[in-house]
């Protein structure tokens, strides 16, 4: 059996304070929530940790609200409660419209926005929004909380600024102003890792534009959108845009095509948020 599983052992605490306590004691635990990728590492024996801190019964970390100008989520919000929500729906549209895109119902019954983040993966569809959206990261440990930009929050291929004694709290969007954008590229509609995805915002300022599936991390495009802010015409953004990205190639698409779906895409924002 590749994920034989008597050598790992699980933490349950029952309340926040208790689980950044066995973190703070033991910084090698490794979180879990609903276990949508860990149990794909579990399959195919790749998984790294032996010991895990699981947080699905913490509800408190499920919530969905606002407080004054920032539409704050739980780390621990399924993409069904964001699918859901009727703040998120007012707020942050293009998330459900994200979030509707990660998996199917199961995945999207189990699967949390803090997991999605947590996991780093460049693919992760619900990231290239938080980029765009300018949303913050609330981090804490059991003595201290912390906020962190969403674009500063990874390093590289799934590591981020997070310390092993802390925990993902939430997720904070500010309003948004403008018409929101999102769109997803896979091999099928639904159940496939993006080939590429972008979230982008039209706002009267300039324009905010993310892309995932092209680099290490989920990317913002600060040279396209001074581009477009500037009054560059499309074509001329989308030069910008493609020399600005350095896709790859691998199993699931090339890095020609990626280049080629992101002008697309970018034309596309451009002229259904007119």
């Amino acid at each position: 059996m590749k994920g034989a599983i008597s050598p790992l052992s699980l933490v349950r605490p029952k309340t926040i304070h208790e689980a950044l306590d066995k973190l703070r004691d033991d910084p090698t635990l490794v979180p879990l929530a609903g276990c949508t990728d860990l149990y794909v590492s579990l399959n195919f024996g790749t998984l790294a940790g032996t010991k895990f801190l699981d947080l699905w019964p913490l509800t408190r970390l499920r919530k969905i609200e606002v407080d004054g100008d920032v539409l704050r989520i739980g780390a621990l919000a399924t993409f069904t409660n964001i699918i859901f929500s009727r703040r998120v729906r007012t707020w942050v549209p293009m998330l459900v419209d994200g979030a509707k895109q990660i998996g199917g119902p199961q995945i999207q019954n189990r699967g949390t926005i803090g997991g999605n983040i947590a996991n780093g993966s460049p693919a992760g569809d619900s990231l290239p929004v938080l980029a765009a959206a300018t949303a913050t990261v609330l981090l804490r440990n059991s003595t201290t909380e912390r906020r962190v930009m969403f674009t500063d929050f990874f390093t590289g291929y799934r590591t981020s600024v997070r310390r092993p004694d802390e925990l993902i709290l939430a997720i904070e969007i500010p309003k948004q102003n403008g018409r929101q954008w999102f769109r997803k590229v896979g091999t099928r509609a639904a159940q496939a890792i993006s080939k590429i995805v972008m979230a982008a915002v039209r706002d009267p300022k300039g324009p905010r534009i993310a892309l995932g599936s092209v680099a290490a991390t989920t990317v913002r495009l600060p040279k396209t959108e001074a581009a477009l802010t500037k009054g560059l015409s499309i074509e001329e953004a989308v030069k910008v845009l493609e020399s600005e990205i350095t896709p790859i190639d691998d199993v699931r698409s090339t890095a020609d095509y990626r280049l080629t779906v992101a002008g697309n895409l970018l034309r596309r924002f451009w002229v259904d948020t007119a």
